[in-house]
């Protein structure tokens, strides 16, 4: 069993982002997001597991009708440098409808790209992306960012969904972890 992990465990570096500085950031998004699709047919789009926390959290921030759905993907798996492969796809079509994808943090921005060109094919009205932290400096396909929550240094990031090998997502703030922690 593993133990919770408090703000006093010693392989935690920095917090990065209270939990305050989210919850605010967060409301602003959805503010944005509430005034630029009035009137819409808006479904918000995330990928599991790790974009969970902050579409749950947006989309009660989100003040008009919309609805949400969830995919999950597979990358980086051994031999297979940048393949991408969706093991759980949408449940309802999009065609015709406005998505915006709810990222929790794109860096190299493989993974989103590849999700933007499956998503395109299915002739959505509109397709937009938000996302809570974007990590520029590791960016290899250049994507439109519609709503950008924080920039973050190139720094290995946990907490508010964000996990390593599936711990700490449940940290309500996001925090960098030692380096020798998460560089294996």
């Amino acid at each position: 069993m593993t133990a919770r992990v408090h703000l006093s465990d010693s392989r935690i570096d920095r917090v990065l982002f209270t939990p305050e500085m989210i919850a605010e950031r967060v409301e602003e998004l959805g503010a944005e997001i509430t005034s630029d699709y009035q009137g819409r047919d808006l479904v918000l789009v995330t990928v599991l597991k790790g974009g969970l926390l902050f579409l749950a959290d947006l989309c009660r921030h989100v003040d008009l009708p919309h609805t949400v759905d969830f995919m999950a993907v597979t990358s980086y798996r051994p031999g297979a440098a940048g393949s991408v492969r969706i093991t759980k796809d949408l449940d309802d079509a999009v065609e015709g409808r406005e998505v915006l994808i709810v990222e929790d943090i794109i860096d190299t921005g493989l993974t989103l790209n590849y999700l933007i060109r499956v998503l395109r094919v299915r002739k959505p009205a509109s397709l937009a992306v938000c996302t809570l932290l974007d990590k520029d400096v590791r960016r290899i396909v250049d994507l439109p960012i519609e709503y950008t929550g924080f920039s973050i240094p190139d720094r290995f990031v946990v907490g508010y969904g964000l996990d390593l090998d599936g711990v700490w997502r449940n940290l309500p703030y996001i925090a960098t972890l030692h380096d020798e922690v998460w560089d294996r």
